[in-house]
This record gives C-alpha cells, sequence and structure tokens, in this order.
C-alpha cells in the first residue's frame, strides 16, 4: 500500500543515483540538504568500486544499493522502493545546481505538473559542456522528439530531453513502465509524459561541466544509439498508424512509380515486355497494404492500451487521495 503524507507537510524525496562519485557526492547532497531541509535523500548505489556510498552516508544521505548495472534499472528501484509527495531525481556528479530544487518541487506540490524538466541546453549546457558530440546529440534528440510527438503547432516544445535533473509527481512515479536499463531512461521518461498527456513543465537550471577527476559514464556513441533506438521503438508502439502509415505511403509511391512506365508501354503496345519489373510493383503494393492494415490494428490496440491506462491512473488517484 502507498503511504503518503497526510498533513500540510509534504513528505520530499531527492533521489541520487550514483557510480563512482566520490569526489563529488558529500557535495551533492550537503547542497540539497540546504535548499531542501525538509527533504529525504536517497543514494542508490549502482555497484561502485570506489568510497561513493561511505561519503554520501557520512554526508547524511539514506544509502541503499542497487546491483543491477544501468541507470535504468537504478530509477526502476527508486520509483518502486519510495513513497513520496515529491520526487526529485538529479545526478551525483555535482555538474546540476540544487538551487533551483525549490522551485521545481512548488510546480508539483501546487499540482502545476507531473514532471519538470531542469532544462540545462537554454542555459549554461552548450558553454560548460566539452565533449561537441554530446551537444550535437542533445540537439538531435530534441527534435526528433518535438517533432514526432508534437500534438498541434501550439503545443509546448520540450526542451530539454536528456537532462538528469528533473521533479516528479506520484502519480507520474506510480504510472510509469521503465523498460529502459541505460541512460536512455531519459528519453523513456519524456516520450511517456508527452504521450499520456501528463503536465509537463520545464525550469532553466544552470550546468557545469564534471570537476577535474571525474569521468562520465555515458558513452557518446553506444548510448546515443541506444537513445534513437529508443526513440524508433516507442515511436513505432505508440504511434503505429503514423509509423506504418509512413512506411505504407512510400512503398505505394515505388510501386506507383515502378508500374506507371509499364502501364503506359501496355496502353501503347498492347505488350508488358517489363514483367520483373510489374512483378516488383505488385509485391510493393501489397506491402504497402499490409503496412496500412498493420497500423491500423495495432493503432486499435494501442488506444485500447490507452484507455486502460488511463482507468489504472484513476485507481492511482483513488489510493493518493486515501493516504
Amino acid at each position: 500500500m502507498l503511504n503518503f503524507s497526510q498533513s500540510n507537510e509534504k513528505n520530499i524525496a531527492v533521489l541520487l543515483p550514483c557510480y563512482n562519485e566520490e569526489l563529488t557526492v558529500e557535495k551533492v547532497v550537503a547542497d540539497f540538504r540546504r535548499e531542501l531541509p525538509e527533504s529525504k535523500i536517497y543514494v542508490y548505489d549502482n555497484n561502485s568500486t570506489d568510497a561513493t556510498a561511505e561519503l554520501a552516508k557520512k554526508a547524511g544521505a539514506i544509502v541503499r544499493h542497487e546491483y543491477r548495472q544501468g541507470k535504468g534499472n537504478v530509477i526502476r528501484s527508486m520509483f518502486r522502493d519510495i513513497d513520496a509527495d515529491c520526487y526529485i531525481i538529479t545526478d551525483g556528479d555535482d555538474t546540476y545546481s540544487a538551487e533551483h530544487a525549490r522551485e521545481m518541487c512548488e510546480l508539483i506540490l501546487s499540482g502545476k505538473a507531473d514532471m519538470v524538466i531542469g532544462d540545462r541546453l537554454s542555459t549554461t549546457y552548450f558553454e560548460e559542456n566539452k565533449r561537441p558530440f554530446h551537444n550535437f546529440g542533445n540537439s538531435i534528440v530534441r527534435d526528433f522528439i518535438n517533432t514526432f510527438w508534437a500534438r498541434d503547432k501550439n503545443s509546448k516544445k520540450i526542451l530539454d530531453v536528456m537532462t538528469g535533473y528533473r521533479a516528479f509527481s506520484p502519480m507520474f512515479v506510480k504510472s510509469f513502465p521503465i523498460l529502459s536499463q541505460g541512460f536512455e531512461i531519459e528519453t523513456e521518461m519524456t516520450i511517456h509524459a508527452l504521450d499520456k498527456n501528463l503536465l509537463i513543465q520545464s525550469v532553466p537550471v544552470n550546468y557545469k561541466d564534471r570537476p577535474a577527476g571525474s569521468f562520465s559514464k555515458l558513452n557518446t556513441y553506444v548510448d546515443g544509439v541506444k537513445v534513437l533506438l529508443t526513440i524508433f521503438n516507442l515511436y513505432r508502439n505508440y504511434q503505429p498508424l503514423k509509423f506504418f502509415g509512413a512506411a505504407a505511403m512510400f512503398l505505394a509511391l515505388v510501386a506507383l512509380i515502378m508500374f506507371v512506365p509499364v502501364f503506359l508501354e501496355f496502353l501503347e503496345t498492347g505488350l508488358v515486355p517489363r514483367i520483373p519489373t510489374l512483378v516488383v510493383s505488385s509485391i510493393l503494393a501489397l506491402s504497402a497494404l499490409l503496412s496500412f492494415v498493420c497500423g491500423l490494428i495495432l493503432d486499435t490496440i494501442a488506444k485500447n492500451a490507452r484507455k486502460d491506462f488511463e482507468l489504472k491512473m484513476n485507481i492511482i488517484q483513488m489510493i493518493l487521495k486515501r493516504n
């Protein structure tokens, strides 16, 4: 049974997934303790080989361990284990400023957001980050998601998809099905919120690069490919009619381009000398039809899944109100 605060004092949880962050974890814990003294700060140690866990405990954090490697696995355990009225999640590498935490919490606690994004890209990220491919990758991922998940021309754009600094409502945390195991978790969170029409707000946050001696665990190329594949797979799963409909249009266009010269030649001569071309165009036309039908069927399944999700959200909301 979920256990949330019934008093005026709200239960705020600060969640820090950490892997070998001994250089910075004490400072991060202290900074959030200063900004949110009423909060509980949890450090989930993900098989660190240094003194991260010991230093976090010394700084006053509640230390727990996640033995399945990967940020997605850590956040899955955090969201399952912890009950709170507001969840703040950030990295333990001291790249995000704790001074924005209060503003992000207020948006959640006032009911104005289910997810608050700490937007780095509108402030200091491009100046502070020393890895140019990370800058390019962040922009590409943001543009992809804003293109694929835009509801209309007036819909609010997502300003930062890959940020590790966010705040969440209990509704988001307890209804989010985590599938990712690694750094693609941020992309999955953003797409889940967009697809399920949850309230999203952005707060510009200061970003600074890691201190000397601290190294990112994000592999620019390997994790970048995983993020793009996550977008591809979620777009196929959440919006199958658009996905398979686009494939159907492409196949139908190619089939038409191949068929028209053969058909015109038939009208002029009464002969079909290019039979292989006709066969290929017919196969492509059938493939286009099959792709469109698959899209229709899967779109019906996706809509029913959305209806089921809405009903489950109503049940979660009833539980949250009772507690």
